[in-house]
């Protein structure tokens, strides 16, 4: 079973070209914007599900607008561009949330957080048994935190500073909780007794 440090190979493996996507982008190359968005948005959209269910589509177009509004103000690396689509896409999914009147549970991480390291723990690897529907399932019944920390470093790919500023937190804080909610989630199904020999990876869409 490969776990998430293969999809997070992948992820860096594209880094590169979304990199040079971006910049052609900021250079009025249309085709160049259609190769970073095919590049992101999987991810994006995974994470918007997570937070705002089967409204994540039309969210995620409105993430997109504002991104591509944005784009020349935008510097930094393909790493930094994941990281600066999913603050954007975050903030436009609390405003959602904000219309619709529902709010966001508060956050129960305590600050004196472990001093974990950046790579996630194996525990990850529980995500290899889920389906994405079932995935989400279960990461909306994990506190916010741990939620969104498991979303953009599994399903996004960011790594623990750039989770770290797209909810402003520490980085050891988003480790922390995500390593938590990862925990959760192996508990569980461990107790339902999924196997690796179940459907695909949280994040793909098929």
């Amino acid at each position: 079973m490969s776990g998430q440090g293969g999809e997070s190979r992948r992820v860096r493996s594209s880094d590169g070209e979304l990199g040079l996507a971006v910049a052609r982008a900021q250079q009025g190359d249309e085709d160049a914007f259609a190769i970073a968005y095919r590049i992101v948005q999987p991810g994006l959209l995974g994470y918007l599900r997570g937070l705002v269910g089967a409204e994540a589509e039309d969210v995620a177009s409105d993430a997109w607008l504002e991104i591509a509004r944005d784009l020349g103000r935008f510097r930094g690396d393909g790493a930094g561009f994941r990281g600066w689509t999913a603050t954007i896409a975050r903030h436009r999914a609390l405003d959602h949330l904000r219309r619709q009147k529902v709010r966001p549970r508060a956050s129960e991480l305590q600050q004196d957080v472990l001093d974990l390291p950046a790579a996630l723990s194996t525990d990850d690897q529980a995500l290899e048994s889920l389906g994405t529907q079932y995935a989400l399932e279960l990461l909306a019944t994990l506190p916010r935190d741990q939620a969104e920390a498991v979303l953009l470093r599994v399903v996004v790919g960011l790594d623990g500073p750039a989770a770290g500023r797209v909810l402003g937190k520490r980085p050891g804080a988003v480790r922390t909780a995500a390593h938590r909610g990862l925990k959760r989630l192996a508990r569980r199904l461990e107790a339902e007794g999924v196997t690796e020999d179940g459907p695909r990876t949280l994040g793909e869409s098929g």
